[in-house]
């Protein structure tokens, strides 16, 4: 999506660490328009799939996967990094590493939000190793819904975890694929 790679030279920062700062729009302040814009397309690349539920992590993956439900019409789901006192005990879980926060959680959805049956579109904001997304799937399939694919606003190429699921056979469908990225080079996007 060239809009979303234009948004990213022209606001994101780029932090030691491979890290992508992204804030003034994707995930601490948000653009809604220009997600819903980004839903748009979302909605185009999977038209026809029959979605019945997106799937995504807490916190920054319920602002994108809003915008993308809204042109898809159909419920979020988002599992919770932590245990709370109004959540029933029957829930799907899933261990998850981040690669920006540096822990580990247990991913937690209650089993009254996703059945068998359910065409789930996996949904975050970034891709980079593709930890959370496989603490995702690994909840779908406890669930005995179907994967139709993920849908990523910004993946990281480089940190190959888009190109190890699409390997499995896993349809991933990201808006901007950065290959590299440097504070001293900027950022080369993936051409098709």
């Amino acid at each position: 999506m060239k809009a979303l790679e234009e948004k990213i030279v022209r606001e994101g920062r780029i932090l030691p660490g491979n890290i992508l700062k992204v804030g003034s729009f994707l995930n601490q302040q948000l653009d809604v328009d220009f997600l819903m814009e980004m839903g748009a397309e979302v909605a185009r690349l999977y038209q026809g799939e029959k979605i019945t539920k997106i799937l995504t992590i807490e916190a920054s993956g319920i602002a994108i996967a809003t915008a993308f439900a809204a042109h898809l019409h159909v419920p979020v789901v988002f599992a919770k990094k932590h245990h709370s006192a109004n959540q029933s005990d029957d829930v799907y879980h899933a261990t998850v590493t981040s690669f920006t926060h540096g822990n580990t959680y247990e991913a937690i959805v209650a089993k009254e939000y996703l059945h068998a049956g359910d065409r789930v579109l996996l949904v975050d904001d970034f891709l980079a190793t593709g930890e959370a997304l496989r603490g995702l799937i690994a909840i779908t399939k406890a669930a005995n819904a179907d994967l139709v694919g993920c849908a990523i606003a910004i993946e990281k190429g480089f940190q190959r975890g888009g190109d190890s699921l699409r390997a499995q056979g896993i349809r991933v469908e990201s808006l901007a694929i950065i290959d590299a990225m440097s504070v001293e080079n900027g950022i080369a996007y993936r051409r098709s």
